[in-house]
Protein backbone atom coordinates (compact mmCIF):
# COMPACT_ATOMS: atom_id res chain seq x y z
CA UNK A 1 0.00 0.00 0.00
CA UNK A 2 1.15 3.55 -0.74
CA UNK A 3 0.19 6.73 1.10
CA UNK A 4 -0.91 9.75 -0.91
CA UNK A 5 -1.78 12.99 0.82
CA UNK A 6 -3.36 16.34 0.01
CA UNK A 7 -1.88 18.33 2.92
CA UNK A 8 -3.96 21.50 2.58
CA UNK A 9 -7.18 19.47 2.80
CA UNK A 10 -5.98 17.06 5.52
CA UNK A 11 -6.62 14.12 3.18
CA UNK A 12 -4.50 10.98 3.71
CA UNK A 13 -5.16 7.98 1.51
CA UNK A 14 -3.78 4.45 1.53
CA UNK A 15 -3.91 3.16 -2.02
CA UNK A 16 -2.72 0.23 -4.09
CA UNK A 17 -2.60 -0.07 -7.84
CA UNK A 18 -4.24 -3.49 -7.43
CA UNK A 19 -8.02 -3.34 -7.01
CA UNK A 20 -8.54 -7.01 -6.13
CA UNK A 21 -7.37 -10.52 -6.93
CA UNK A 22 -9.12 -13.47 -8.49
CA UNK A 23 -6.97 -16.41 -7.43
CA UNK A 24 -3.49 -15.55 -8.67
CA UNK A 25 -4.80 -13.01 -11.13
CA UNK A 26 -4.35 -9.33 -10.19
CA UNK A 27 -6.97 -6.86 -11.36
CA UNK A 28 -5.47 -3.38 -11.58
CA UNK A 29 -7.29 -0.09 -11.04
CA UNK A 30 -5.77 1.15 -14.31
CA UNK A 31 -7.59 -1.58 -16.23
CA UNK A 32 -10.83 -0.94 -14.35
CA UNK A 33 -10.83 2.77 -15.23
CA UNK A 34 -10.07 2.04 -18.88
CA UNK A 35 -12.92 -0.50 -19.00
CA UNK A 36 -15.24 1.98 -17.27
CA UNK A 37 -14.31 4.67 -19.80
CA UNK A 38 -15.19 2.45 -22.74
CA UNK A 39 -18.43 1.23 -21.12
CA UNK A 40 -19.73 4.73 -20.38
CA UNK A 41 -18.69 5.84 -23.87
CA UNK A 42 -20.61 3.01 -25.52
CA UNK A 43 -23.75 3.80 -23.50
CA UNK A 44 -23.53 7.50 -24.34
CA UNK A 45 -22.87 6.94 -28.03
CA UNK A 46 -25.87 4.59 -28.23
CA UNK A 47 -28.13 7.42 -27.04
CA UNK A 48 -26.58 9.79 -29.57
CA UNK A 49 -27.20 7.36 -32.42
CA UNK A 50 -30.90 7.18 -31.57
CA UNK A 51 -31.11 10.96 -31.44
CA UNK A 52 -29.43 11.48 -34.81
CA UNK A 53 -30.96 8.39 -36.46
CA UNK A 54 -27.63 6.70 -37.11
CA UNK A 55 -27.29 2.93 -37.39
CA UNK A 56 -26.05 1.99 -33.92
CA UNK A 57 -25.10 -1.53 -35.02
CA UNK A 58 -22.53 -0.09 -37.42
CA UNK A 59 -21.21 2.31 -34.79
CA UNK A 60 -20.99 -0.49 -32.20
CA UNK A 61 -19.07 -2.62 -34.69
CA UNK A 62 -16.75 0.34 -35.24
CA UNK A 63 -16.21 0.78 -31.48
CA UNK A 64 -15.40 -2.93 -31.06
CA UNK A 65 -12.77 -2.54 -33.79
CA UNK A 66 -11.43 0.73 -32.36
CA UNK A 67 -10.84 -0.52 -28.82
CA UNK A 68 -7.98 -2.97 -29.52
CA UNK A 69 -6.50 -0.84 -32.32
CA UNK A 70 -6.43 2.28 -30.13
CA UNK A 71 -4.82 0.32 -27.30
CA UNK A 72 -2.14 -0.99 -29.67
CA UNK A 73 -1.44 2.47 -31.11
CA UNK A 74 -1.37 4.02 -27.63
CA UNK A 75 1.19 1.44 -26.55
CA UNK A 76 3.27 1.69 -29.74
CA UNK A 77 3.38 5.48 -29.40
CA UNK A 78 4.69 5.14 -25.85
CA UNK A 79 7.20 2.44 -26.81
CA UNK A 80 8.56 4.39 -29.81
CA UNK A 81 9.46 7.37 -27.62
CA UNK A 82 11.06 5.08 -25.00
CA UNK A 83 12.74 2.91 -27.62
CA UNK A 84 16.12 2.49 -25.92
CA UNK A 85 14.52 0.98 -22.83
CA UNK A 86 12.22 -1.38 -24.75
CA UNK A 87 14.97 -2.56 -27.11
CA UNK A 88 16.84 -3.70 -24.02
CA UNK A 89 13.66 -5.08 -22.40
CA UNK A 90 11.53 -6.37 -25.30
CA UNK A 91 9.22 -8.46 -23.10
CA UNK A 92 8.14 -5.26 -21.33
CA UNK A 93 6.53 -4.02 -24.56
CA UNK A 94 3.41 -6.08 -23.85
CA UNK A 95 3.35 -5.31 -20.12
CA UNK A 96 0.81 -2.51 -19.66
CA UNK A 97 -0.22 -3.40 -16.12
CA UNK A 98 1.65 -0.40 -14.74
CA UNK A 99 0.56 2.06 -17.40
CA UNK A 100 2.45 3.14 -20.48
CA UNK A 101 -0.40 4.11 -22.82
CA UNK A 102 -0.17 7.46 -24.61
CA UNK A 103 -3.51 9.12 -25.36
CA UNK A 104 -2.30 10.78 -28.57
CA UNK A 105 -1.29 7.37 -29.90
CA UNK A 106 -4.77 6.06 -29.10
CA UNK A 107 -6.40 9.02 -30.84
CA UNK A 108 -4.26 8.48 -33.94
CA UNK A 109 -5.31 4.83 -34.04
CA UNK A 110 -8.98 5.76 -33.60
CA UNK A 111 -8.89 8.41 -36.34
CA UNK A 112 -7.31 6.01 -38.85
CA UNK A 113 -9.81 3.27 -37.97
CA UNK A 114 -12.84 5.58 -38.21
CA UNK A 115 -11.60 6.94 -41.54
CA UNK A 116 -11.18 3.52 -43.11
CA UNK A 117 -14.41 2.11 -41.63
CA UNK A 118 -16.50 5.15 -42.63
CA UNK A 119 -15.28 4.92 -46.21
CA UNK A 120 -16.04 1.19 -46.43
CA UNK A 121 -19.50 1.56 -44.85
CA UNK A 122 -20.21 4.87 -46.63
CA UNK A 123 -20.87 6.75 -43.39
CA UNK A 124 -20.41 10.47 -42.71
CA UNK A 125 -17.01 10.49 -41.00
CA UNK A 126 -17.38 14.01 -39.56
CA UNK A 127 -20.75 13.11 -38.05
CA UNK A 128 -19.23 10.00 -36.47
CA UNK A 129 -16.42 12.09 -34.98
CA UNK A 130 -18.95 14.58 -33.58
CA UNK A 131 -20.91 11.78 -31.92
CA UNK A 132 -17.81 10.22 -30.39
CA UNK A 133 -15.69 13.15 -29.15
CA UNK A 134 -17.80 14.12 -26.10
CA UNK A 135 -17.51 10.57 -24.80
CA UNK A 136 -13.86 10.34 -25.79
CA UNK A 137 -13.00 13.28 -23.55
CA UNK A 138 -15.25 11.93 -20.79
CA UNK A 139 -13.32 8.66 -21.05
CA UNK A 140 -10.07 10.61 -20.78
CA UNK A 141 -11.36 12.30 -17.61
CA UNK A 142 -12.16 8.92 -16.07
CA UNK A 143 -9.00 7.20 -17.31
CA UNK A 144 -6.72 9.73 -15.62
CA UNK A 145 -7.69 8.23 -12.27
CA UNK A 146 -5.84 5.10 -13.33
CA UNK A 147 -2.70 7.27 -13.30
CA UNK A 148 -3.54 8.29 -9.73
CA UNK A 149 -3.60 4.69 -8.50
CA UNK A 150 -0.38 3.99 -10.39
CA UNK A 151 1.25 7.06 -8.82
CA UNK A 152 2.27 8.27 -12.28
CA UNK A 153 1.72 11.24 -14.58
CA UNK A 154 2.26 13.66 -11.69
CA UNK A 155 3.94 17.04 -11.97
CA UNK A 156 6.94 18.87 -10.60
CA UNK A 157 7.25 19.83 -6.95
CA UNK A 158 5.06 22.70 -5.76
CA UNK A 159 3.69 24.35 -2.65
CA UNK A 160 0.32 25.37 -4.08
CA UNK A 161 -2.95 24.60 -2.32
CA UNK A 162 -3.72 21.55 -4.50
CA UNK A 163 -0.33 19.87 -4.02
CA UNK A 164 -0.21 16.11 -3.59
CA UNK A 165 2.23 14.37 -1.26
CA UNK A 166 3.80 11.14 -2.49
CA UNK A 167 6.79 8.97 -1.66
CA UNK A 168 8.93 8.19 -4.69
CA UNK A 169 12.15 6.18 -4.46
CA UNK A 170 11.97 6.53 -0.69
CA UNK A 171 11.76 10.33 -0.85
CA UNK A 172 8.69 12.31 0.22
CA UNK A 173 7.75 15.13 -2.13
CA UNK A 174 4.79 17.38 -2.77
CA UNK A 175 3.90 17.67 -6.45
CA UNK A 176 1.32 18.98 -8.87
CA UNK A 177 -1.50 16.39 -9.18
CA UNK A 178 -1.53 16.79 -12.96
CA UNK A 179 -3.76 13.74 -13.36
CA UNK A 180 -6.42 15.64 -11.36
CA UNK A 181 -5.95 18.88 -13.31
CA UNK A 182 -6.47 17.07 -16.59
CA UNK A 183 -9.38 14.99 -15.31
CA UNK A 184 -11.24 18.13 -14.19
CA UNK A 185 -10.46 20.03 -17.42
CA UNK A 186 -11.53 17.07 -19.54
CA UNK A 187 -14.82 16.81 -17.65
CA UNK A 188 -15.48 20.53 -18.17
CA UNK A 189 -14.74 20.09 -21.89
CA UNK A 190 -17.20 17.17 -21.94
CA UNK A 191 -19.92 19.42 -20.49
CA UNK A 192 -19.14 22.13 -23.05
CA UNK A 193 -19.38 19.67 -25.95
CA UNK A 194 -22.60 18.07 -24.67
CA UNK A 195 -24.26 21.48 -24.33
CA UNK A 196 -22.93 22.85 -27.62
CA UNK A 197 -23.92 19.88 -29.80
CA UNK A 198 -27.49 21.13 -30.31
CA UNK A 199 -26.11 24.42 -31.62
CA UNK A 200 -23.53 23.05 -34.05
CA UNK A 201 -23.77 24.52 -37.54
CA UNK A 202 -21.89 21.90 -39.55
CA UNK A 203 -20.54 18.38 -39.29
CA UNK A 204 -17.12 18.35 -37.69
CA UNK A 205 -17.62 21.51 -35.62
CA UNK A 206 -17.83 19.59 -32.35
CA UNK A 207 -14.65 17.71 -33.24
CA UNK A 208 -12.79 20.96 -33.94
CA UNK A 209 -13.88 22.39 -30.58
CA UNK A 210 -12.69 19.22 -28.85
CA UNK A 211 -9.32 19.40 -30.61
CA UNK A 212 -8.89 23.07 -29.70
CA UNK A 213 -9.90 22.52 -26.10
CA UNK A 214 -7.98 19.34 -25.42
CA UNK A 215 -4.79 20.47 -27.17
CA UNK A 216 -4.82 23.66 -25.06
CA UNK A 217 -5.31 21.73 -21.82
CA UNK A 218 -2.69 19.15 -22.71
CA UNK A 219 -0.10 21.75 -23.71
CA UNK A 220 -0.36 23.56 -20.37
CA UNK A 221 -0.50 20.48 -18.15
CA UNK A 222 2.26 18.67 -20.05
CA UNK A 223 4.61 21.49 -19.11
CA UNK A 224 4.17 20.56 -15.44
CA UNK A 225 4.75 16.81 -15.81
CA UNK A 226 7.96 14.98 -14.99
CA UNK A 227 7.40 11.94 -17.21
CA UNK A 228 6.88 13.54 -20.62
CA UNK A 229 7.86 11.65 -23.75
CA UNK A 230 10.72 13.62 -25.29
CA UNK A 231 12.26 14.16 -28.70
CA UNK A 232 15.56 15.80 -27.84
CA UNK A 233 14.61 18.74 -25.63
CA UNK A 234 11.06 18.94 -26.98
CA UNK A 235 8.06 17.48 -25.18
CA UNK A 236 6.31 15.44 -27.88
CA UNK A 237 2.81 15.99 -26.49
CA UNK A 238 3.33 19.75 -26.41
CA UNK A 239 4.57 19.78 -29.99
CA UNK A 240 1.58 17.74 -31.17
CA UNK A 241 -0.77 19.91 -29.12
CA UNK A 242 0.53 23.08 -30.80
CA UNK A 243 0.14 21.57 -34.29
CA UNK A 244 -3.40 20.34 -33.53
CA UNK A 245 -4.39 23.72 -32.06
CA UNK A 246 -3.10 25.69 -35.05
CA UNK A 247 -4.72 23.44 -37.67
CA UNK A 248 -8.04 23.30 -35.80
CA UNK A 249 -8.13 27.07 -35.29
CA UNK A 250 -7.41 27.74 -38.98
CA UNK A 251 -10.24 25.40 -40.03
CA UNK A 252 -12.69 26.94 -37.52
CA UNK A 253 -11.86 30.48 -38.65
CA UNK A 254 -12.14 29.47 -42.30
CA UNK A 255 -15.55 27.91 -41.68
CA UNK A 256 -16.72 31.02 -39.84
CA UNK A 257 -15.45 33.29 -42.64
CA UNK A 258 -17.10 31.13 -45.32
CA UNK A 259 -20.43 31.15 -43.45
CA UNK A 260 -20.25 34.93 -43.10
CA UNK A 261 -19.63 35.38 -46.83
CA UNK A 262 -22.50 32.99 -47.58
CA UNK A 263 -24.87 34.97 -45.36
CA UNK A 264 -23.84 38.25 -47.02
CA UNK A 265 -24.44 36.77 -50.49
CA UNK A 266 -27.84 35.44 -49.44
CA UNK A 267 -28.80 38.84 -48.06
CA UNK A 268 -27.71 40.56 -51.28
CA UNK A 269 -29.75 38.12 -53.39
CA UNK A 270 -32.79 38.69 -51.16
CA UNK A 271 -32.48 42.47 -51.53
CA UNK A 272 -32.10 42.16 -55.32
CA UNK A 273 -35.28 40.08 -55.56
CA UNK A 274 -37.13 42.50 -53.28
CA UNK A 275 -36.29 45.54 -55.45
CA UNK A 276 -37.07 43.92 -58.83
Amino acid sequence: MDIITFPEFNVYLKISNIAFRIGNIKIYWYAIFIALSFTIGIIGIKKECKKYEIDYEKVLELIIIIIPISMIFARLYYVIFNLDYYLNNPLEIINIRNGGLAIYGGIIGAVITIGIYSKIKKMNILNIFDICVPYLVLGQAIGRWGNFFNKEAHGIETNNIFRMGIVENGIYMEVHPTFLYESICDFILFLILINFRKHKKYDGQLTLIYLLGYSSVRFIIEGLRTDSLMFGNIRISQLISVLIFIVSLIILLYKKYRDKIYQINCKQRTNMIRYK
